[in-house]
This record gives C-alpha cells, structure tokens and sequence, in this order.
C-alpha cells in the first residue's frame, strides 16, 4: 500500500551498518540500507541523488557517517526522490 506523504525528512542511524561483520563494504552496505529504510518507510521505489552516495564515501569507504538527514519527495505515484536535507533550499 503506497504512503500517502509527498514530502518530509527522515533521520536514518546507519548503526546498523557498523555491527555488521567486516568493515571494508560497509559505505556500500549503507546505500543499500538507506534505500531499503526509505522504501520501507515510504512504501515505494526510491530514486537516490548522487550526492548521497558522495556523502556516504567522503570518508572512505570503512567510515560512513552514523547518521544521515534524507529529505524525499513524491515524483509520481509510488516513485520518491530522496536527497540529503542540508543541501536542499527551503
């Protein structure tokens, strides 16, 4: 069933991230997991902006950051946009 929010923030811990064994993919495990946090949370397909990815990896690969701030937003019926919030103008 599709959420019905068009747009807002989330605060997604990457905790999860870190426990996992081994730290070498973990910048590449935590793309995975704010995708699947967003589509879990949205109930749709998530559309990531590259800045994310940027974001994660500025401190390699073994140091994502602990938490992100993700702002979405509804592009068409069950399709979001995510982009990190402080770059956004308000």
């Amino acid at each position: 069933m599709p959420s019905s929010k068009s747009e807002g923030i989330y605060i997604i811990p990457l905790r999860r991230v870190y426990m996992a064994k081994g730290r070498r993919d973990r910048g590449k495990r935590a793309i995975r997991y704010i995708r699947k946090f967003l589509e879990r949370h949205l109930g749709g397909r998530v559309l990531l902006d590259p800045y994310i990815s940027s974001y994660v990896y500025q401190r390699k690969i073994e140091k994502p950051p602990r938490y992100i701030v993700v702002k979405f937003m509804r592009i068409d019926e069950g399709v979001y946009k995510a982009m990190l919030a402080f770059l956004v103008k308000r």
